[in-house]
């Protein structure tokens, strides 16, 4: 990915590594702009991971076969699809790997900073008492535009993981509060 990155002019710049202490699992909550942010995060993050991704991407030849040994796949149309994927990222989480969840559902599209965050990462967070570090990626939606699609633009990218967040003493709702909060102030004070 490093080698694709500088290929296309779009240098990676990765912030805040020493936040992964050895022998610590954390479940990685992501904004998420572009089709860029999973193959972005998931070859930078510190150590072997998975990301929450949609299964409609297993229809995408080639990418398909990498796509599906570096996922949980989900079915977001599908109860049974999502309580499997919620199953599947605490056996993520077992097997001592970081999971990785974009907490926004799907692709930021709006002038906000984010979107509202679902349930998902911060119930998996109390569950399995992991802590979260959140991570902010910066200009992917400028490197990969949603029009025209798959057009690079070379553009330098920043990937910031920011101080872990303990689901201790929290509620679901606290806890997407509290790193809503984190991470909005972040992407508002750093965005370039």
């Amino acid at each position: 990915m490093q080698i694709f990155l500088w290929g296309t002019a779009c240098p990676l710049k990765v912030k805040g590594k020493e936040f992964f202490q050895k022998g610590e699992t954390y479940i990685i909550t992501s904004n998420h702009n572009s089709f860029l942010d999973v193959p972005v995060t998931s070859p930078f993050i510190p150590a072997t991971n998975k990301t929450i991704g949609k299964i409609e991407f297993m229809k995408v030849p080639v990418f398909n076969f990498y796509y599906e040994r570096g996922s949980v796949l989900v079915d977001r149309k599908s109860d049974a699809s999502r309580r499997k994927s919620f199953e599947d990222m605490k056996k993520v989480l077992e097997q001592k790997w970081h999971m990785c969840i974009y907490p926004e559902g799907t692709r930021n599209k709006t002038s906000a900073p984010l979107q509202p965050f679902k349930d998902g990462a911060f119930r998996l967070a109390i569950e399995t008492n992991t802590a979260i570090i959140p991570c902010l990626l910066f200009n992917t939606a400028k490197a990969l535009p949603r029009h025209p699609s798959f057009c690079y633009i070379p553009t330098k990218l920043e990937m910031h993981f920011l101080k872990p967040v303990s689901p201790n003493g929290e509620t679901v709702t606290s806890l997407k509060e509290k790193v809503f909060q984190i991470m909005e102030s972040y992407y508002v004070q750093h965005k370039k």
